[in-house]
């Protein structure tokens, strides 16, 4: 009686740097399935907000490999691909619950931002001042705000992440 043929299971691989959306690009075109988990960056740069996607794990991806029928040699010679993770020149397969997890958890939706002006009431919900109300002043990078608070009589201005309150009205 013929053995089971065995499913095919993911391996992790070492892209050049700054390289993993080619590697991953060529990859799929030589008829491999990959998977490179990214996920969406708020950045405020010359005073302007821009979201933009950037890998997980920057310089690595996933590819799903059959170790019977898949050929196994072009992925070394693909553009922007540096290697296949081994340990012991062993290609160390990646667990499928692993990668269904990162598949779900990971929104490919840009995040919803909070639309906040200066002056807007919010409280705090997270951390030692949580349940407290305070104003909001201004942004502070990509995920942080700066919060006006009153406390012991005094105005005291804060950063707090901005996932850390929310807008009251």
């Amino acid at each position: 009686m013929p053995r089971p043929h065995p499913p095919p299971r993911w391996y992790l691989i070492q892209c050049k740097p700054r390289q993993d959306a080619r590697a991953e690009e060529n990859l799929i075109h030589q008829g491999f399935t990959c998977y490179r988990p990214t996920q969406w960056i708020e950045r405020i740069q010359r005073g302007r907000r821009s979201t933009s996607v950037e890998s997980l794990f920057p310089g690595y991806l996933f590819i799903q490999l059959d170790q019977l029928n898949d050929n196994w040699h072009p992925i070394r010679s693909t553009r922007g691909v540096n290697q296949l993770v081994t340990f012991g020149k062993q290609p160390i397969a990646v667990a499928d619950e692993l990668i269904a997890q990162l598949q779900q958890q990971l929104s490919e939706k840009p995040p919803e931002t909070l639309a906040l002006e200066p002056g807007d009431s919010v409280r705090i919900n997270r951390g030692s001042f949580k349940e407290l109300d305070a104003i909001f002043l201004a942004r502070d990078g990509a995920e942080r705000i700066i919060i006006l608070l009153q406390l012991l009589h005094r105005e005291h201005t804060l950063s707090v992440p901005i996932n850390a309150i929310e807008k009251t009205l």
